[in-house]
C-alpha cells in the first residue's frame, strides 16, 4: 500500500535547508568563484577599494543570514527525528531539497535582481538573458522539479 508522504517538521525542515543550500550555492559560485556579481554590485560596483570592501561585507552578512536559515533546518529536521516523526523517503528529501533551493531564486531573484535591482545574475550589458533564465530554469524549474519529488511515496512495510 502506498501513502503520500506527510506534510511534517521534516518536510518543513528539508525545505528550510534547500533555502540554505540553495542560498549557500549561489554565493560561492557566483559570488566568490565565477565573480558573476556581489550583493551591491549593481548599486555599488566594485570599482575601487571600499566599494569592494563593502560589497564584501554585504556578503558576509548575506552568508551569514543563510547560514541561520540552513542551522534552522538543521535542528527542525533534529527535532522532527527526537520526537520520532516520520521521515520522507529520500527522493522526497530531496525534492523538498531542490524545492527550498528553487523557492530561493525565486524570490531572491524577483527581488534583488528585477524590484531592487541591487544586482544581476551576472553584471554583463545583456543580463536580462541572465536574469530570466536564471528565473525560469534556477527558480520554476528547480520549483517544479521538487514538487514532483515531494510526491513520491513512502512504502508502509508490511509485517507477514
Amino acid at each position: 500500500m502506498q501513502t503520500p508522504a506527510p506534510r511534517t517538521k521534516a518536510t518543513t525542515a528539508g525545505m528550510l535547508l534547500g533555502i540554505g543550500l540553495g542560498g549557500f550555492v549561489d554565493g560561492i559560485a557566483l559570488h566568490q568563484i565565477l565573480q558573476w556579481h556581489t550583493m551591491l554590485s549593481n548599486w555599488l560596483p566594485p570599482t575601487t577599494m571600499d566599494a569592494m570592501h563593502r560589497n564584501m561585507v554585504w556578503d558576509g552578512l548575506f552568508h551569514a543570514f543563510v547560514w541561520l536559515v540552513t542551522l534552522l533546518g538543521v535542528l527542525l529536521l533534529w527535532s522532527a527525528a527526537y520526537h520520532q516523526e516520520t521521515m520522507p523517503a529520500l527522493g522526497a528529501f530531496i525534492g523538498q531539497l531542490l524545492f527550498g533551493w528553487g523557492l530561493f531564486n525565486l524570490v531572491e531573484g524577483i527581488i534583488d535582481h528585477q524590484i531592487l535591482g541591487v544586482h544581476y545574475v551576472r553584471q554583463v550589458p545583456n543580463y536580462t538573458v541572465y536574469n530570466l533564465t536564471f528565473l525560469a530554469v534556477g527558480g520554476v524549474g528547480l520549483l517544479l522539479v521538487g514538487w514532483l519529488l515531494m510526491q513520491t511515496r513512502r512504502r508502509d512495510v508490511i509485517e507477514l
